[in-house]
């Protein structure tokens, strides 16, 4: 087994998991997900529980509706992780926090009922590699 793990913005919490345990990864453009992260979409991939752990600071938590917690760094922030009781042989981590984010492969788009309609075109916008003229 070679572990992976990620962690918040400034490194305070956190976590680990074996990749066998991983169940899921999705691009999720629900209404929720946008709200707490700030995002217009979100990569999350699932782990399942017992098959993961925190090994740094703990996580604050923050019921977010009935049945649902989101994990986040007390202190910088960073939005880090998600349980609902509707999986709950589950935890589901964002993405982008993992130590290495390239190893991500999405499989499946969710929740596209809630995606904001400018999404479509993204591919098409001019790239930079800094912000322009700045």
């Amino acid at each position: 087994m070679t572990e992976r793990g990620g962690h918040c913005l400034c490194g305070a919490t956190r976590y680990a998991f074996d990749p066998e345990d991983m169940t899921w990864q999705a691009i999720c453009h629900c209404h929720d997900c946008q709200r707490a992260t700030g995002a217009p979409f979100v990569g999350w991939l699932g782990v399942r529980n017992g098959g993961w752990r925190w090994t740094a600071q703990s996580p604050g938590a923050f019921v977010s509706s009935p049945g649902v917690t989101r994990y986040f760094c007390t202190n910088c922030g960073s939005s880090l992780a998600y349980y609902g009781e509707r999986w709950p042989h589950e935890t589901h981590f964002l993405a982008a926090t993992l130590d290495d984010p390239q190893d991500y492969e999405p499989t499946a788009h969710v929740y596209t009922a809630d995606a904001l309609h400018w999404g479509e075109g993204l591919d098409d916008l001019p790239r930079f590699e800094t912000l322009p003229n700045g």
